[in-house]
């Protein structure tokens, strides 16, 4: 009888913290352990990198959940950069008992050195980004990151039996330090949120007209979200008296500053009585608003996949976003929403388009979600990751 596949998911932090790419590895994790793979998360208790406490978790122990194995470590010596010499030295020394290992996000100290061990164990690894070799990301910090990639992430890219990428689009332009690599493109799944009974009642629990549209942007509450492009955007709008009532779901806890900045910019502005800021959105909520909203909106300035837009799409809600949200291109030949640059001039348009076609709207939201369905399915991606990881194994020995 054969032994069932064991493979290792090597991730810095799985806090919430740190937004859905993180988020990602349970939702591949449960889909492979439903599949059959015995399946071990290695991780930190990092919950932020802004004096967060540190989760509260069992340490060093295996957590089971959904049928697979968490194994939390204590940051430690380097809180800061979500680093656990006590995760690294349990991987050298129980390496050998497993097949594979995934790792996720580079130009991080305890996933760049679980490549090392990895390799020096002759375990074959893969590498996932998380749209870390984004020209745009690698200029910040430019110097300090050329320096890291030479000496420690182009030996652990060398290595890797295949670096994963979560789009074509992301898999085109990403660096590769002059190498050349096995690149596996595998989109993300989507764990929907168990649908609400009453969706309408979040537009009364929040004080949302019914006869407005609902214009959704729920991501992190970050610099690269293009919310500089999206307030202004929606600011015009009113200007010409199109009317829509906005939601903006999401926070930062990673930068609170930017946060309140956004909240300001907002009171200061013409939206104040056509915006409801809800926070940090999850459950029920989460559900009801993209159930209830007539548009999903991200014109992110670099997106390496986009979780939310793939959530939104599930739900059957069409999207608009930047053609730096690198799925844009799967969004386009679907028809599931509307596609335009980073200028505040293209995204008014864009929006002006959606918001006047209701019957558009609803065609496009259909199409969403029947490519969400079919493409973003977690067991049909277990399925295609299980097929890869064989095919690694064939072609390895150890």
């Amino acid at each position: 009888m054969n032994q069932p596949l064991r493979v290792l998911q090597i991730v810095p932090s799985i806090s919430l913290v740190y937004g859905g790419p993180s988020q990602m590895v349970l939702g591949l994790s449960g889909a492979l352990a439903a599949q059959g793979v015995e399946v071990t998360i290695l991780t930190t208790d990092s919950n932020g990198d802004a004096g967060q406490a540190p989760l509260e978790v069992p340490l060093d122990r295996p957590v089971e959940q959904d049928g697979y194995h968490i194994r939390y470590f204590r940051c430690s010596p380097f809180r800061r950069y979500k680093f656990s010499l006590d995760l690294l030295q349990w991987l050298a020394k129980h390496a050998h008992s497993f097949d594979l290992a995934h790792i996720h996000a580079l130009f991080s100290p305890v996933s760049t050195a679980a490549a090392t061990i990895a390799r020096s164990q002759k375990l074959p690894y893969l590498l996932r980004p998380l749209g870390t070799l984004d020209p745009a990301d690698l200029r910040k910090k430019k110097q300090l990151k050329q320096i890291y990639a030479a000496l420690l992430e182009r030996p652990n890219l060398a290595g890797a039996a295949a670096i994963h990428f979560t789009s074509a689009q992301e898999a085109k332009i990403s660096e590769r330090f002059g190498l050349t690599t096995k690149d596996l493109v595998m989109p993300l799944g989507v764990s929907l949120p168990e649908l609400s009974a009453h969706p309408e009642a979040i537009r009364a629990q929040l004080g949302i007209p019914s006869d407005r549209p609902l214009i959704l942007f729920m991501s992190r509450i970050d610099l690269k979200k293009g919310l500089d492009l999206l307030l202004p955007a929606l600011e015009t709008l009113l200007a010409e008296k199109i009317e829509f009532h906005f939601v903006l779901a999401g926070g930062n806890p990673q930068d609170p500053d930017y946060e309140a900045a956004i909240r300001s910019q907002i009171q200061a502005s013409s939206l104040v009585p056509h915006t409801t800021v809800t926070g940090f959105a999850a459950g029920e909520t989460k559900a009801a608003l993209l159930q209830s909203a007539d548009l999903f909106v991200l014109p992110s300035y670099y997106e390496n996949f986009g979780i939310a837009v793939a959530e939104a799409m599930a739900m059957g809600t069409p999207v608009v976003i930047s053609d730096q949200v690198h799925i844009c291109e799967e969004v386009r030949q679907a028809e599931a929403g509307w596609v335009g640059p980073c200028e505040v001039a293209a995204l008014t348009h864009l929006l002006k388009d959606a918001l006047k076609d209701a019957s558009e709207r609803q065609r496009r939201g259909q199409r969403a979600k029947a490519y969400a369905l079919q493409h973003y399915s977690w067991p049909a991606i277990a399925q295609q990751m299980i097929q890869f990881y064989q095919k690694i194994l064939a072609t390895t020995a150890r």
